[in-house]
């Protein structure tokens, strides 16, 4: 089950640079995330409500959904859309790739979870090749103070991610349903996104354009309601800390794709930024002896 959990929290939003990039354009970047997490609410809310499975919640609970909204559904994507006017894509990609490390500080933080030196070394060669895969991206010169700029809105972006994921194990904890979290996290998202949008004197404009609304759907029902239900599930059954590799998998996907579509060229320094990654994967969720484990591939090769 974690690995099916895993593997399409990867897949889809490894795939939802696409849908993003189809969204930008005539209509505001706040209103389209704003018409992405309405869609998602509605939907999952609408589907919850009609198998009976929407859990009622007190006052204090729909507070703590309205914190989930903030950090995940809102004040995280207005962060890093923001960072993405200053800096590369590749750049904001390692910079997301962070979040494996801020899991396991605010783990031990919050939680007082120890991160294993397993971990923290697969953690390590995984930032790392995510690194390496963007070397060419990062080596572009730019202006210092808006890179600086940039690189810190990025990281404020991934810091209220990691909170949000701090908030959601403690919720599944306390037995909150994460579908209905979810559903009432993203209604409150939707609003606080609508009101900055609305702060920000910005008009809520649509496109028709079969691009533009065929990817508002992808991002709001599989980018958002799928996606981010399978993640917060693996948030709660195996921990942030070994969830939160799925980020550095991302690039992985995507560079995958753009070399199917758009011809990217791969390097020797990004062919070893996905070897690094692999090896880090290995290391974060193989639960034997690694010497084991080599010790078998060698007895397959003879």
């Amino acid at each position: 089950m974690n690995i099916m959990l895993y593997a399409a929290t990867v897949l889809i939003w490894g795939t939802t640079w696409i849908a993003i990039k189809l969204q930008l354009g005539e209509v505001a970047i706040s209103a389209s995330i704003f018409y992405r997490f309405l869609i998602a609410s509605c939907v999952l809310m609408f589907t919850l409500k009609l198998t009976g499975k929407l859990q009622a919640m007190t006052l204090q609970q729909h507070a703590s959904c309205l914190m989930l909204g903030v950090l995940l559904f809102s004040v995280n994507f207005v962060f890093f859309y923001s960072a993405t006017q200053y800096i590369v894509s590749g750049l904001s990609s390692v910079i997301f790739s962070m979040a494996t490390v801020m899991n396991m500080a605010n783990g031990y933080l919050f939680y007082r979870h120890k991160p294993t030196p397993r971990l923290i070394t697969g953690a390590a060669l995984g930032i790392t090749g995510v690194l390496f895969l963007f070397w060419q991206d990062l080596s572009v010169a730019s202006e210092m103070h808006q890179t600086l700029l940039g690189m810190g809105l990025a990281a404020a972006g991934t810091l209220c991610f990691s909170f949000g994921n701090m908030l959601s194990a403690k919720q599944q904890k306390q037995g909150f349903s994460v579908f209905s979290v979810n559903a009432w996290g993203m209604f409150y998202g939707a609003g606080m996104l609508a009101t900055w949008t609305v702060l920000q004197g910005v008009p809520f404009t649509i496109s028709t354009e079969i691009s533009y609304l065929g990817s508002l759907f992808y991002l709001a029902i599989p980018g958002s309601v799928i996606a981010f239900s399978c993640y917060l599930l693996l948030v709660g059954r195996i921990g942030p800390q070994k969830a939160a590799y799925s980020t550095v998998l991302f690039p992985l996907v995507a560079l995958g794709i753009s070399t199917v579509y758009e011809s990217y060229e791969w390097s020797l320094v990004a062919l070893a930024g996905v070897a690094l990654v692999v090896v880090g994967n290995i290391l974060v969720f193989y639960q034997g002896n690694i010497k084991e484990l080599i010790s078998r591939n060698r007895a397959v090769n003879a």
